[in-house]
């Protein structure tokens, strides 16, 4: 609905960011998606009260759709961080439940974002200290095998794992599930030709690396059948590599996303790190923009939603740099009047404020809190 939406300073219209979009059997009230954020606030891999509040406020704030932050999948390899929480297991499937009733008590859907790390993990690392990575490849370091590059039979058991979760997010009462493929870890880095270096089935050619992707979001279909949405996350750059690709032009990223969407992706979740910037040398469009165009799918963007940044996509951020003001959300509005993408994921805006939304609606940028990285102490 559109009725009573404001006007932002300057007087660019906020309809379409007010509009419902359809997710699966049901509809988003908004095109504001919560991204999702790791905040390891997760003792024991269990989400407690805290993160009900944490997630239950942010749906209060006026959020349409919330992504989970990443959450293990059941397999050995699949953490490489304390406190994130697990999607499996009876004392955090049962948090979880918490999570999600304070959610839809305040109107929002929700899916959880399924993680597996892989090649990220080393041995030493927790939960599981004893437990090496996992990979496409073999990695030797003094003599140690540091990361397992899965054999078809590891794959399998990655593969279960995803199909698991998705099974019971879809049990728990989620609206939908996400997969995290992105940003350098395990089916990411299947995705990447830098580290994907495999010579069978699931390397060398661009459908070959696609093929786990592909396979765990088949396996997931399987699982919750027709109807429940499936997200999937993807990126370019990585956490190590702002300039990486895992498409070097539209034509690779078109056969890449028609792959995946014959797998059974519904939603893709497109990270980058400005929204709005241009995917490829020579065109303007933006990634989320190429997306849409290629697979008629509904496409998430996200990138610095919200945050006045005066540097450069290829800078990283540091304590030094990490802060950022509130921004004009125009070029937000004016990407969905023209079909550039669907919805809008926003991210360390809703860790500084959870009622951006209601903030924005009506048409209240002042009030907006601006980020800190101190903020991320703050929980919930």
């Amino acid at each position: 609905m559109t009725t009573g939406v404001g006007r932002q300073a300057g007087g660019v219209s906020l309809g379409a960011l007010y509009s419902e979009h359809p997710f699966g059997p049901t509809r988003l009230r908004n095109r504001i998606v919560m991204a999702p954020m790791s905040r390891y606030r997760a003792p024991g891999g269990v989400p407690g009260e805290a993160a009900a509040a944490y997630y239950g406020a942010r749906a209060r704030g006026g959020v349409g759709l919330i992504i989970s932050e990443g959450t293990y999948v059941d397999h050995p390899a699949a953490s490489g961080y304390a406190n994130v929480p697990h999607f499996h297991g009876r004392e955090a499937v049962a948090g979880w439940r918490r999570v999600l009733d304070a959610v839809h008590a305040e109107g929002a859907l929700m899916v959880p974002q399924l993680w597996h790390v892989g090649g990220v993990r080393k041995l030493g690392m927790p939960p599981r200290e004893d437990v090496a990575g996992v990979g496409p490849m073999d990695v030797i370091e003094d003599g140690r095998r540091v990361i397992e590059g899965l054999d078809l039979a590891g794959l399998g058991k990655v593969i279960d794992a995803f199909a698991r979760a998705g099974a019971l997010a879809r049990e728990t009462g989620f609206d939908g599930v996400a997969i995290h493929g992105a940003h350098g870890y395990l089916i990411d880095q299947f995705l990447w030709p830098e580290c994907n270096r495999r010579t069978d089935g699931y390397g060398g050619s661009l459908e070959a690396r696609a093929r786990l992707a592909c396979e765990v979001v088949a396996a997931i279909r399987r699982e919750v059948g027709p109807g429940f949405p499936i997200v999937f996350r993807f990126s370019q750059w990585k956490m190590t590599d702002y300039e990486a690709r895992i498409a070097n032009d539209r034509e690779e990223l078109g056969r890449l996303l028609a792959l995946l969407v014959a797998a059974g992706v519904d939603v893709f979740d497109v990270s980058t790190r400005r929204f709005w910037m241009a995917a490829f040398e020579g065109d303007p469009r933006s990634l989320a923009r190429l997306t849409r165009e290629a697979t008629g799918r509904t496409v998430i963007a996200v990138g610095s939603v919200g945050l006045d940044k005066p540097h450069q996509s290829k800078v990283f951020r540091t304590k030094d740099n990490a802060d950022a003001g509130v921004a004009d959300i125009t070029p937000v509005v004016e990407g969905l009047d023209r079909g550039d993408f669907d919805l809008i994921g926003v991210g360390r805006a809703l860790i500084a404020d959870p009622e951006w939304p209601v903030k924005v609606r009506r048409g209240d940028m002042a009030s907006i809190k601006p980020y800190e990285l101190a903020l991320l102490e703050r929980y919930p």
